[in-house]
């Protein structure tokens, strides 16, 4: 299987884009946070696939590895 993104993806990790993202963020979650309020479907870094526990909405965050943050939830 091709994943089309994967270059896209390893630009943003390669020049730290979600850093970048996250100092722009409304909403931040720690994973305790996050895992209180989302399951996560899968992960493709940068990116995390969630569906949202209130109301069941999936969608996707972004994330950054150290510190972890989740962060910009769009639904789908």
């Amino acid at each position: 299987m091709t994943d089309h993104t994967e270059s896209i993806r390893r630009e943003m990790l390669e020049t730290n884009q979600p850093h970048v993202d996250l100092a722009h963020a409304d909403k931040r979650y720690t994973t305790a946070e996050m895992s209180a309020e989302f399951t996560v479907i899968g992960f493709a870094a940068p990116f995390v696939v969630v569906r949202r526990k209130a109301d069941g909405v999936k969608g996707s965050m972004e994330f950054t590895h150290s510190p972890r943050f989740y962060f910009n939830f769009a639904a789908d």
